[in-house]
């Protein structure tokens, strides 16, 4: 088994272009739903009979599936290919954001799966490209430009090789004495950087991890914390005698900047943030805090004082190694469009101050 199998084969799926993906129960020839057009569709499919393959959150909607079933973001469900159901059909079955704009009239048949171990590495997959879990799918043998199996998906880990890059000394508003330090992983192409701030010592440092969000950190989004956040850890940071910021290019809570604007879109239908990541078939937390711990690890940290309300983040770094020895708040004030997104991180995700 190999990550580098799973990373090509995010690439493929990411461009557009067919994999296959096989398990011990079987092998699957897919194409992303979010790559295809009518002409790539039709070289996918010459005959027009490859049925699709969605999680069961996005089943729900359709009828084809219960909320138990809904509850498992790795679970799939086939979907006959009737013959109106071309590439824009498709996609509109794929993406609940266009449920509006384009009610769905069905009806819609589930099928068995024959493969079902493969089809839940497939939607595990696409998490980990960033695109929608849906997919044309076939048994038939055809032309791919990447091939994987459920147990390179399952060991695709970009913690494992992740190597520090190269550092600089970086001068920040928050703190002159700081450097900068990019860790770099050849199985994928994200980039994670740590900001180290002030003179290290023998205590404990304090610590933020904080996922990208190019939206708040960047554009000043009112819609979520995350810009607040950052710059408010930036200066805790700056008055302990020592810190971290670990800056993790996790956007949108592990699902991706494209997939975080369609739960943005969803938003703006009525459903709060933990609901709009189900309906688009993602987890309510797709991160992986590993990346964090290995990060620390690199960096010779072993011991930390972490800045988070998500005990989540406390947990993930104790189960890697990192021992929290004090969970610190970051206490902000709310807005009017954010409050909302507080409130469900406080009732629905664990949030403490």
């Amino acid at each position: 088994m190999s990550g580098r199998a799973a990373a090509r084969a995010i690439d493929a799926l990411r461009r557009g272009w067919p994999i296959r993906l096989a398990a011990d129960d079987g092998a699957l020839r897919l194409m992303a739903v979010e790559g295809a057009d009518a002409v790539t569709l039709a070289g996918f499919d010459p005959t027009g009979c490859a049925d699709i393959l969605i999680s069961a959150a996005r089943a729900e909607t359709l009828k084809l599936a219960n909320q138990l079933a809904a509850a498992d973001p790795d679970l799939p469900v086939l979907v006959e290919r009737a013959p109106w159901i071309d590439a824009d059909v498709a996609t509109a079955i794929s993406d609940p954001v266009l449920d509006l704009a384009s009610p769905l009239k069905g009806p819609f048949r589930a099928l068995p799966l024959a493969a079902p171990d493969a089809a839940r590495a497939a939607l595990r997959l696409a998490r980990l490209a960033g695109i929608l879990p849906a997919f044309f799918v076939t048994a038939e043998d055809g032309p791919v430009e990447a091939e994987a199996s459920a147990q390179d998906v399952a060991a695709y880990d970009d913690a494992v090789h992740l190597a520090v890059a190269t550092r600089a000394r970086l001068p920040v508003d928050a703190s002159e004495s700081a450097e900068i330090v990019a860790f770099r992983s050849p199985d994928e192409p994200r980039e994670h950087v740590a900001l180290v701030v002030g003179r290290r010592d023998a205590t404990p440092p304090v610590i933020r991890i904080h996922s990208e969000c190019l939206t708040g950190d960047v554009l000043g989004s009112l819609k979520c914390d995350c810009g607040p956040q950052l710059h408010q850890a930036l200066h805790q940071i700056a008055d302990a005698r020592w810190g971290i910021l670990l800056y993790l290019r996790q956007e949108g809570r592990g699902i991706g900047l494209v997939n975080k604007l369609r739960a943005y879109a969803l938003q703006d239908q009525g459903f709060d943030t933990v609901d709009a990541n189900v309906r688009l078939g993602f987890a309510i937390d797709a991160r992986d805090f590993s990346v964090a711990a290995r990060m620390l690890d690199l960096l010779g940290v072993r011991e930390v004082r972490l800045l988070t309300n998500n005990p989540n983040k406390v947990a993930g770094l104790e189960a890697a190694g990192i021992r929290v020895a004090e969970r610190l708040p970051i206490i902000l004030p709310a807005n009017p469009h954010n409050e909302r997104y507080l409130a469900t991180k406080r009732d629905r995700t664990g949030h403490q101050l």
